[in-house]
């Protein structure tokens, strides 16, 4: 699978994700510091799912009706990176070929996955 991570997103995350077989874009190697409207178009220029652990682009997408391929809102605050990379890791296998449309939360106890009609891009 595909993704952008936001700079948010602890780097063993990243790491394992890539380990996995991922293709993984970060932003903090790329252009760290922009902001979360030039993040989406980049994941939309990208083609790929948002992996992030700011609750700001629920506003985007809800709210603002920005569009999107996928959204991955990370909130496993207060847990070890490695734990977080395993958690995800694990959402993804069997939740991965959902995360397309849809507004994912991976929360250490689920994974809600709310369907949002996307434009094409």
């Amino acid at each position: 699978m595909k993704f952008l991570a936001d700079e948010c997103v602890d780097r063993p995350i990243i790491d394992r994700l890539r380990h996995d077989g991922h293709t993984v874009l970060y932003v903090a190697e790329m252009e760290p510091g922009i902001s979360d409207h030039d993040v989406l178009d980049l994941a939309n220029h990208e083609g790929v799912v948002l992996l992030t652990a700011d609750k700001d682009f629920g506003e985007l997408v809800f709210r603002q009706d920005k569009v999107a391929r996928g959204i991955v809102l990370v909130r496993l605050a207060g847990l070890s990176p490695a734990i977080k990379a395993e958690i995800i890791a694990a959402a993804i296998k069997d939740h991965g070929d959902e995360f397309l449309r849809s507004f994912t939360v991976i929360t250490s106890g689920s994974v809600r996955i709310r369907r949002k009609v996307f434009y094409d891009l």
